[in-house]
């Protein structure tokens, strides 16, 4: 599979009347406020060259934080929009992360249950009774360790706002490099990448699968 070349935004992975799936890369938010930088106005400028229109409907799935890159999914229709929104509702998207985090664990395996309210810059985790907390669920899978680092895989269940991030550096695991959650060790971005996800195409009713090979080096 093609990478990601370091110098670009973004690598297209699949594209047709309703989908867009790229490889976003770190440092650059998934959308912004109006004259911000970020991917999806980008994408709506190149789709509008490529196509030759004035307009073009673009909207995301769900956000990757701007320090976070891997896989994100555009949709390019309304029918996309309502029937993708209801999946994502209905929990039938399933996305995979790989993360370094600090530290060796204890359990190997496990389901995080936690819940969350979302602050001004970062997530909070806090009593289930709290004002606004929503419930966040995550389940990870040791794969190697080393140094006193840990790579993980992640299965996200819920998609919160700093999810993983935050339920990770509440457990003493902080994403290596993520300063805002804890991290104490230097790294060129947070080591956490979304690798894959599988979906049921909106309108082909079809299973698509999308993978990429992860930058994270261990």
């Amino acid at each position: 599979m093609k990478q990601l070349d370091k110098e670009n935004l973004y690598n297209i992975l699949f594209i047709d009347n309703h989908l867009l799936v790229v490889n976003k890369s770190a440092d650059f938010l998934t959308q912004g406020e109006e004259g911000t930088i970020n991917l999806q106005d980008i994408l709506k400028n190149d789709l509008k060259k490529k196509f030759q229109k004035k307009s073009v409907f673009l909207h995301a799935l769900y956000r990757l934080d701007k320090p976070v890159s891997g896989i994100l999914v555009f949709l390019r229709s309304q029918k996309a929009l309502s029937r993708m929104n209801e999946d994502m509702r209905n929990k039938k998207i399933n996305k995979k992360y790989l993360a370094v985090c600090e530290n060796i664990f204890l359990e190997k395996e496990k389901v995080l249950e936690n819940f969350l309210i979302h602050g001004s810059f970062k997530a909070k985790i806090v009593q289930k009774e709290s004002a606004n907390a929503k419930k966040a669920i995550l389940k990870y899978k040791v794969l190697k360790e080393k140094n006193n680092l840990s790579l993980i895989e992640i299965d996200l269940i819920t998609g919160r706002y700093h999810q993983i991030r935050a339920q990770l550096s509440n457990i003493s695991h902080p994403v290596l490099g993520d300063k805002k959650y804890g991290s104490k060790k230097d790294f060129k971005k947070i080591a956490l990448e979304c690798v894959e996800i599988s979906l049921i195409h909106p309108t082909l009713k079809e299973e698509k699968v999308f993978k990429i090979d992860s930058t994270l080096k261990f």
